[in-house]
């Protein structure tokens, strides 16, 4: 086989700089200590620093979704705290209040939790450093609370969580709304008693001289209550003397065995008279200091009370781009059937197609929502899903009105410290009955700020819980941060010591090549004679 001069210099010359590249790579490779510079030097493992390298920005974005959080819930946790605060001390007014006997002093105290009032209100409207509020779920640009006209209060967050992933397998929510921890809490004024008219032999209604109160109740166990007291209203209370009583359900059966007593009561012994009904306890209170004794049986005998829940109420609101100046003046019940199985939860719209037909929507309505009701304004009333809404005015095609009710289930802390406030400012030293409103307020506030209180604590706890989660999941990222650098380097840096023998052989390779070359390129036929 020949070999041409232009074959063998080219050969040459290309083994020589194939070598020289060699030791220029090797070179860079220990200048810079990155032994994989282009994806050629090792396809598997330049896939595997890709992977390595996802992995290290996703723990970035870990650690900086964790410090977010912890600033988040450390900010909550500070208000809360405060707000827990507020309630205490609305609780020992509250207390302080039951044993006020003059108007003044109950004025006093009701200035006090006005003030108490505005505070916590400000603080469930706090905002974050990013002037976002924190309390209001997902809609963090809507202030979470606003005060009605007649003194009530309106959540208008919802009820989503805002939650960060810090690993790939965890994920922690970094707020709470305030419809968790203030519109959750269990309302132990929930249920009434009512005085039905006593009659006279002719039929007529005898005047009510105050002898006999029954307050409206506490619920001591919502459990007790929803299963069993719910199920037998309403109660019909009846007094046969000054110290005995009868007690039936609704369907007449004489359930006055289940009461701790059968039915018999010392009104002159704390204690002694409550009524402890299937949950819920009501007081008895006689006013005979100016009836003879041997007149007092036939003084109460005959008084007689329902007891029961309070009914559900409704809040209506026109929406402001309405044409017409049409409102919803009262609302009520008319078939409980039909309301308990269709009316939304989260409240309903009313739109009128013209002045007299309409259309109910559930809340939130949307471009896809379809009607749950519809029907037509008659006698300036309508009835959809077992209510009766009566409206005064006449209202015009695309008026729209929203309704949401209230069970009375719940009640925020700032409506309880609200009510009591109100009540308190009532002059009642000499009205027995405001006495007596102000005592059912004053015992209900108690229980209220007390189931507040707690369901505050709840919240709290949840943060602590979550603090601790980020921190341990910190040092799990971190351990992981560690070896994914470990790893990192251990594909992608240079071994300085195997890369100066390999640059000492590639060198001496080098060398051998360009003295090959030298030497042989001179030879020639002439050299041979």
């Amino acid at each position: 086989m020949r070999i041409s001069t232009a074959q063998f210099f080219e050969s040459t010359s290309t083994t020589y700089q194939n070598n020289f590249s060699s030791v220029i790579k090797t070179q860079q490779q220990i200048d810079s200590g990155v032994r994989i510079q282009t994806a050629a030097d090792d396809p598997v493992g330049a896939a595997r620093l890709l992977q390595l390298q996802q992995q290290k920005d996703m723990l970035g974005q870990y650690s900086a979704n964790m410090d977010s959080i912890k600033s988040s819930l450390s900010n909550q946790e500070s208000v809360l705290d405060s707000i827990n605060n507020s309630l205490q001390k609305a609780g020992e007014l509250a207390l302080r209040a039951g044993g006020l006997t003059n108007d003044a002093d109950r004025l006093a105290v009701a200035n006090e939790l006005g003030s108490i009032e505005d505070q916590v209100f400000s603080l469930l409207n706090s905002k974050d450093s990013a002037g976002n509020y924190m309390f209001s779920g997902s809609k963090t640009d809507t202030q979470p609370y606003i005060r009605n006209n007649d003194g009530t209060y309106s959540y208008q967050g919802d009820d989503t969580q805002l939650n960060l992933k810090v690993s790939d397998t965890l994920t922690l929510a970094g707020s709470d709304t305030a419809k968790s921890f203030m519109e959750n809490s269990v309302n132990t004024g929930r249920t009434q008693s009512t005085l039905q008219p006593m009659l006279d032999p002719d039929g007529a209604v005898v005047p009510d001289k105050g002898v006999v109160a029954v307050s409206s109740g506490l619920v001591t166990s919502s459990g007790v209550f929803n299963k069993s007291f719910a199920a037998g209203q309403p109660y019909t209370l009846e007094f046969t003397s000054s110290t005995q009583y009868t007690l039936k359900d609704a369907d007449g059966k004489d359930v006055t065995s289940e009461i701790p007593g059968n039915g018999v009561f010392d009104s002159t012994k704390e204690g002694a008279h409550s009524i402890s009904l299937r949950g819920v306890s009501f007081d008895i209170n006689l006013n005979l200091k100016d009836i003879a004794p041997t007149d007092q049986d036939a003084a109460v005998k005959g008084h007689t009370f329902t007891l029961q829940a309070k009914p559900d109420t409704f809040n209506a609101s026109r929406t402001p781009s309405n044409s017409s100046t049409a409102q919803i003046t009262g609302s009520n019940v008319t078939n409980a059937g039909t309301y308990s199985d269709s009316f939304p939860s989260n409240g309903a719209v009313i739109k009128f197609t013209s002045a007299t037909e309409y259309e109910v929507f559930a809340q939130p309505v949307t471009d896809s929502s379809k009607s749950i009701a519809k029907g037509t304004l008659a006698d300036g009333s309508l009835e959809a899903m077992g209510v009766k809404f009566d409206f005064t005015g006449t209202p015009a095609s695309g008026d729209q009105f929203v309704v949401s009710n209230n069970n009375h289930q719940s009640q925020s802390a700032l409506d309880t410290i609200s009510e009591l406030r109100k009540a308190l400012v009532v002059p009642s030293e000499k009205d027995a009955a405001a006495s007596r409103m102000q005592r059912d307020a004053i015992n209900t506030a108690i229980g209220n700020l007390k189931n507040a209180s707690a369901s505050i604590d709840t919240a709290r706890g949840s943060i602590g819980a979550r603090l601790n989660a980020v921190d341990i999941q910190f040092d799990e990222n971190t351990s992981m941060g560690l070896a994914n650098d470990s790893t990192t380097a251990a594909i992608g840096n240079t071994d300085t010591a195997s890369a100066a023998t390999q640059l000492a052989f590639q060198k001496s390779m080098l060398e051998a090549s360009q003295l090959a070359f030298v030497k042989i390129s001179q030879l020639s036929l002439f050299n041979q004679l």
